[in-house]
C-alpha cells in the first residue's frame, strides 16, 4: 500500500513532471514521459531510450484506449521520422505490461522481459475468472474478512489486473547479470522481488543510471503483498533483500529512474528509509498483537487507518498479511489458538 516519506534525503534533478505525452531528457539520449492511470497512483513513468536510428520503450501503461491515444501521439509527434526498436516491459503489474500485447502487433516489436513477467501476466489473462474462485475467497475468510468484503474485493479489488491486451505469443527472456545493449551502451540487468517476482532493473554504468521500475520509489513504498495463489510466501522479506543486493551493486549517486513519481538521487538512502518504514509497519503490528490475537482482517485499520475502496482494501489486506508472514517466520509472531477457524496470531 501507498505510504507516503515524510523526512527524506532524497534530492530531484525535476521538481515537476513531464506532462502526458511531453519529454524530458533525463540522461544523454534516455527520455522520460507519464501516462496517466484510472486510480488513486494516477500515473506511470515511461522511458525511451536512443537505439541505433530508433527507440527502445520501457514500460506501457495500462491497457486501454486513452493509452493507446497517447501512444500514437507519442510515436507521431516526440518520436516521429525514427521507429521504435523493442519493448522492454518491468515486470507483469497492468500499468507497466497492459498495452504490450498492443504495442508490439501495432508497431512490430519484441518484448524483452523476465520469465515470471510473462508467465505471470499470461495466467491472470488467460484465466481472469480465477480471481473470484472458491480457493481465493476462502483465504480472504479464513484471515477474518467478512463475507460482504469477501464479495467486494473478489468482484472489484482485482478489475486492475484484467487491464491487459493479450500479450504476444513469444517473448525474449532478460535474466540477472544479462547485458543489454541499447544505443551502443550497455545496460546491466538486475531483478529484485517483494513487489512483483522477478522485477527487471537496468543499470547503465556510462550514464550511472538506474531504471529502478517500482521496486525502489522516492515517496512512497511499493506494495508488498501476500497473495491467495501463495498463502505462506514471505514477500517483504524477499523484498529488505533486494533492497541489501541493490545497495550491493549499484553506485549510492546513481540517478534513480522509478516506475512512479519524481526521478531522484540518494538511493541508498532511501533503500535504508524503506526498510525503516517496514520495520516500523511490523512494530505497530507487533503491538497490537501483543494486546490480544489479530486476524489479517482486524489488524488492516491498525496499518491503514482511513476509509478504503475495494481496489485500495485489497492491496492493504494483502501488505498487512505479508508482514504477518515475515513476523511469523522471523518469530515475533505465532499462531493464536482458533475455535471459529479463522487463524489469528499473537505476540511469540
Amino acid at each position: 500500500m501507498l505510504k507516503k516519506n515524510e523526512e527524506s534525503r532524497l534530492s530531484f534533478p525535476h521538481e515537476q513532471a513531464p506532462g502526458t505525452g511531453t519529454l524530458v531528457e533525463m540522461a544523454p539520449g534516455i527520455f522520460w514521459t507519464r501516462i496517466p492511470l484510472p486510480f488513486r497512483l494516477d500515473h506511470v513513468n515511461i522511458y525511451l531510450i536512443e537505439d541505433g536510428d530508433g527507440w527502445a520503450l520501457l514500460d506501457t501503461g495500462i491497457g486501454n484506449s486513452a493509452t493507446k491515444e497517447i501512444w500514437q501521439a507519442i510515436v507521431s509527434g516526440p518520436l516521429a521520422g525514427r521507429r521504435l526498436t523493442r519493448l522492454i516491459v518491468t515486470h507483469y503489474h497492468p500499468d507497466h505490461i497492459g498495452l504490450a500485447g498492443w504495442l508490439c502487433e501495432r508497431y512490430g516489436l519484441p518484448l524483452l522481459t523476465t520469465q515470471t513477467s510473462y508467465l505471470g501476466c499470461l495466467t491472470i489473462s488467460l484465466s481472469p475468472g480465477a480471481l473470484d474462485a472458491r480457493p481465493y475467497r476462502d483465504f480472504y475468510a479464513r484471515h477474518g474478512m467478512d463475507p460482504a468484503t469477501v464479495d467486494l474485493v473478489s468482484s472489484q479489488g482485482h478489475n486492475y489486473l484484467r487491464m491487459v491486451s493479450p500479450l504476444p505469443l513469444s517473448f525474449h527472456r532478460v535474466v540477472d547479470g544479462d547485458t543489454l545493449t541499447i544505443g551502443g551502451r550497455e545496460f546491466q540487468a538486475l531483478t529484485g522481488d517483494g513487489h512483483a517476482p522477478e522485477q527487471l532493473m537496468l543499470y547503465c554504468p556510462s550514464e550511472n543510471v538506474l531504471l529502478a521500475a517500482d521496486q525502489v520509489i522516492a515517496r512512497i513504498s511499493p506494495n508488498i503483498s501476500v497473495w491467495a495463489v501463495d498463502p505462506e510466501g514471505d514477500p517483504l522479506g524477499l523484498y529488505l533483500r533486494s533492497l541489501k543486493r541493490i545497495k550491493a551493486r549499484i553506485p549510492a549517486d546513481a540517478l534513480v529512474l522509478p516506475g512512479h513519481q519524481l526521478p531522484f538521487y540518494g538511493l541508498h538512502d532511501r533503500c535504508d528509509e524503506l526498510a525503516e518504514h517496514h520495520a516500523g509497519r511490523c512494530a505497530l503490528i507487533a503491538e497490537a498483537c501483543a494486546r490480544k490475537p489479530h486476524s489479517v482482517a482486524d489488524l488492516v485499520p491498525v496499518l491503514f487507518p482511513r476509509q478504503l475502496d475495494p481496489h485500495q482494501l485489497s492491496f492493504a489486506f494483502s501488505e498487512v498479511h505479508a508482514h504477518v508472514n515475515f513476523m511469523l517466520r522471523r518469530g515475533d509472531l505465532r499462531h493464536a489458538p482458533s475455535t471459529d477457524g479463522n487463524s489469528r496470531v499473537e505476540a511469540a
